[in-house]
């Protein structure tokens, strides 16, 4: 899958620092055979990326469309298509699918949001829709679909 994480509040705080299990999910993730991205609604964080020692388990970097998401991405030169997304905004995720996350402000936040995001990753690929933090999307438009509430 391509897998596309947000990088303020979903994986960065706002004090530059690395959200928890970051560093381990990037490259499970990876082993896995799925394709992680990173994206960000004011521009490239290649930079970021780096800083944190992901930068060998990124496929790319892009720009993430803010509004009118799908049709953002010819436009941003996003050439792979979200499988799943990973983002603290819910809009976003309710268009391609995938997890919200609960905010990530800094190092003292210490939780376990990306653990979940594995679990979640891991039942898509098995198939399976039925995880409770799963976003599922409609094909033509992003609300959940009826049976999930």
């Amino acid at each position: 899958m391509n897998i596309f994480f947000d990088v303020d509040n979903t994986i960065v705080g706002d004090d530059s620092s690395l959200r928890r299990h970051a560093d381990m999910v990037f490259p499970r993730l990876v082993s896995e055979g799925h394709r992680v991205y990173v994206w960000s609604g004011v521009g490239r964080r290649w930079a970021v990326i780096h800083m944190h020692g992901l930068g060998p388990y990124v496929s790319g970097c892009f720009e993430k469309p803010t509004a009118r998401h799908r049709e953002g991405l010819a436009a941003l030169g996003v050439t792979p298509v979200p499988d799943f997304v990973v983002d603290d905004h819910a809009e976003v995720v309710t268009v391609f699918g995938g997890v919200t996350v609960r905010p990530y402000h800094s190092a003292a936040d210490g939780d376990d949001e990306l653990l979940t995001v594995c679990d979640v990753i891991a039942a898509v690929a098995q198939g399976s829709r039925a995880h409770p933090r799963f976003v599922d999307p409609d094909v033509g438009g992003g609300a959940r679909r009826p049976d999930r509430g």
